[in-house]
């Protein structure tokens, strides 16, 4: 993910962000040993967020789960937003790459099932944009894996990037529905089977199969007996997309 330095007519303030993601310049750098550290404080707040999601996230929140003043993680961590860059960092550390795993198709196999592992774990992720990812050592050796496996492909160079925007997007938009679901599940103690059978009077009263053709059908065919999971059914005509377009570059 480097970009042409020609582009920018200057560098501007150094972000707070990187120097803490990088360790560039450890918080605080005066005074007595350190009580705490980053790492602490983020892993801290991680569990927080999961547990209760990122709005139950705070510094007094977390500076009460680590027994330390709250203005003392201000001389770690600046902001919230660093803190959060912070955040998405360190999760990302938990990401399974490759390894020996052959071939590009199941490498990113392997990326889209570790992602969807990832949002489950971590369903506050999910409201995070990435537009304007934290550029940290964890989230660039991740892409820098997952760019590798786009490359051996051996589509053009400039359709590396847009593959694992694809994936990326795919797998976050499957996740959103898993993970809703689950949350549903667990805010109101009514399984999705239940819902349904609680709605059988739609069936019985509402529903006119005559005006409804196509949905009949596939119910009558067992269409939504969900034997395909839709994750992986989703994952594989993708990746079939992919090695069309291998296919046809190579004709």
């Amino acid at each position: 993910m480097r970009v042409k330095m020609t582009e920018f007519s200057g560098r501007g303030e150094p972000s707070r962000s990187l120097i803490l993601l990088w360790r560039r310049g450890e918080r605080p750098n005066r005074g007595p040993k350190p009580a705490l550290t980053i790492d602490q404080i983020v892993a801290t707040a991680v569990a927080i967020a999961d547990a209760e999601g990122l709005e139950a996230v705070s510094m007094r929140r977390i500076a009460d789960a680590l027994g330390a003043g709250t203005m003392t993680l201000y001389r770690y961590v600046p902001a919230k937003a660093e803190l959060l860059d912070l955040m998405l960092d360190h999760v990302m550390g938990e990401a399974e790459l490759p390894g020996d795993v052959e071939g590009w198709r199941a490498k990113l196999e392997l990326h889209a099932r570790d992602a969807m592992r990832h949002y489950e774990r971590h369903p506050w992720t999910l409201g995070v944009s990435m537009v304007r990812p934290p550029l940290g050592p964890n989230l660039m050796a991740n892409y820098e894996a997952m760019l590798a496996a786009a490359s051996e492909t051996g589509l053009p160079v400039d359709e590396w990037a847009p593959l694992t925007q694809l994936i990326g997007s795919y797998v976050q938009g499957a996740a959103h529905w898993r993970v809703r679901a689950a949350q549903a599940e667990a805010a109101t103690g009514v399984s999705d089977e239940r819902w349904w059978t609680e709605r059988m009077e739609f069936w019985e009263d509402y529903f006119v199969p005559e005006d409804h053709p196509t949905i009949s059908r596939a119910y009558e065919g067992g269409g939504f007996d969900e034997r395909v999971e839709s994750f992986e059914y989703g994952l594989q005509r993708l990746l079939d997309g992919v090695a069309a377009r291998i296919a046809e570059l190579s004709d």
